[in-house]
């Protein structure tokens, strides 16, 4: 990342600019570098607030500062520098979203661009600020969407979502009957989400004043002050999770009775915040865990997840489809967390609604099937498998799941009824209109990421 943020840029601002250009340039993802970032550059807590909120700001909403660019630019965003573009995106949040003085965004603006694109591009980026100053929020927004070409355009330029992820969207939550809820997922999905920390069973507690997450009966929302100084001083027993994680992996450990002695294999385990959840159940249950992950970074991650639980779990770095086959008939319990467009997380990466594309699908799709054909070859006759994904995406959900239904090999439990036993109170969780036993939770409905959770079992 670069330090040449000159000596007018706020440091809050040259900090989100840099994590914007590692986003757009580099494919980096912005919850993993931001806290990265904010820590090198010795932020203060305002200053680390603000560059949270203008980066992520940012990045929820670039196709709808895109459109307003190009009618203040008269010319299409493709056309524009990617860097003096990151910048103008970056001033757009402040000028039409917060409240910061038109003044100072566009000044800050400008000197971005001085810095990190030359002089010869400052008159540009000089005029188009100044052009959006001249308009006010409101009108800035029916110029866009009076431009727009189809009710679904429409829709994605205000909830700033690509119109393929709505129209996916829209079939999933039709798909439970609940289509009328589409405007408030695209809003949730605007919202940054609360910290959510689980508290690993039987070995931490839920800290006394931190209030309890709705569901699980681990977690609890962050208090006020850094989650990380509270993960360091449990040693990891305490630890950052969104919920929807935590019920996927509890859904696996409550899916049947326990019996001592069991093996339980996690085959996709990065970063491993559901490996160490699933480690922390066998240990109270008598059960062992081994963990696979591809990446060997990644890997990593697990190990160091892990630590805080007192028991060896055994971690492979290896293509998960070679290890459920390496491993056949072998475990009575398997969690395949598979690679996924992300479409479920959009709270918390942003970014992942601009970058993934419909072409992304049939390669996505065709290994996450693999991946659970590998895990079911893994799992033990009558053993049970978990299939989960963080999108709601229906190729990537119940397709996958209904392709291994078709082999024969297993069958469906009644996902819905697990997690009801396991949630703290009721969850909000409909039948598919056309069945299955699966569950698919939602932000807007149940404050999670949209994990898509379903049990299976090996005949």
């Amino acid at each position: 990342m670069s330090d040449r943020s000159g000596p007018r840029v706020q440091p809050a601002r040259a900090v989100a600019f840099d994590v914007l250009r590692a986003v757009n340039e580099s494919d980096a993802y912005a919850n993993l570098l931001l806290p990265t970032a904010i820590d090198r550059a010795g932020l203060s807590a305002a200053d680390a607030g603000l560059a949270t909120e203008l980066t992520y700001g940012t990045l929820r909403r670039v196709g709808y500062y895109d459109a307003v660019i190009e009618l203040a630019a008269q010319r299409s965003a493709h056309d524009i520098d990617p860097v003096v573009l990151d910048a103008l995106r970056l001033s757009a949040h402040q000028i039409l979203s917060m409240r910061v003085a038109e003044h100072a965004a566009v000044n800050e603006g400008v000197e971005l661009v001085r810095v990190h694109a030359g002089q010869r591009a400052v008159g540009f980026a000089n005029a188009v600020l100044r052009t959006m100053t001249r308009a006010d929020a409101d009108t800035w927004r029916d110029r866009v969407v009076a431009a727009a070409r189809s009710d679904d355009e429409r829709l994605a330029i205000e909830h700033a979502h690509p119109v393929w992820i709505i129209r996916a969207m829209r079939r999933s939550l039709a798909a439970e009957g609940r289509a009328d809820e589409l405007i408030d997922l695209l809003t949730a999905d605007n919202i940054a989400p609360r910290v959510t920390m689980l508290a690993l069973p039987g070995l931490a507690d839920v800290p006394e004043d931190a209030p309890r997450t709705p569901y699980s009966p681990y977690g609890f929302t962050a208090p006020a002050g850094d989650p990380a100084r509270l993960m360091t001083s449990s040693e990891g027993r305490l630890r950052v999770q969104d919920e929807g994680s935590q019920l996927a992996a509890l859904a696996l450990v409550h899916a049947a009775p326990i019996t001592p002695g069991e093996r339980w294999l996690d085959l996709c385990a990065g970063p491993g915040g559901k490996t160490a959840l699933l480690a922390a159940s066998a240990l109270e249950a008598d059960a062992t865990v081994e963990a696979n992950e591809v990446v060997p970074a990644r890997a990593g991650l697990v190990r160091r997840a892990v630590e805080g639980v007192p028991m060896r779990i055994d971690v492979s770095v290896e293509d998960g489809r070679t290890r459920g086959s390496r491993a056949a008939g072998t475990y009575d319990r398997v969690l395949v967390d598979a690679p996924c467009t992300g479409l479920g997380a959009l709270r918390r990466r942003p970014e992942a609604r601009w970058r993934k594309q419909p072409s992304d699908l049939p390669g996505l799709t065709e290994l996450q099937g693999e991946l659970l054909e590998a895990g079911i070859r893994a799992a033990k006759p009558g053993g049970v498998i978990a299939y989960v994904t963080c999108s709601p995406h229906l190729a990537e959900t119940t397709g996958v799941v209904a392709d291994a239904l078709r082999t024969g090999q297993v069958e469906a439990l009644d996902t819905r009824s697990v997690l009801q036993e396991v949630a703290a109170q009721p969850m909000d969780l409909p039948a598919p209109l056309a069945g299955g036993g699966h569950a698919q939770l939602w932000p807007h409905r149940h404050g999670t990421d949209a994990m898509f959770i379903a049990l299976l079992r090996r005949v």
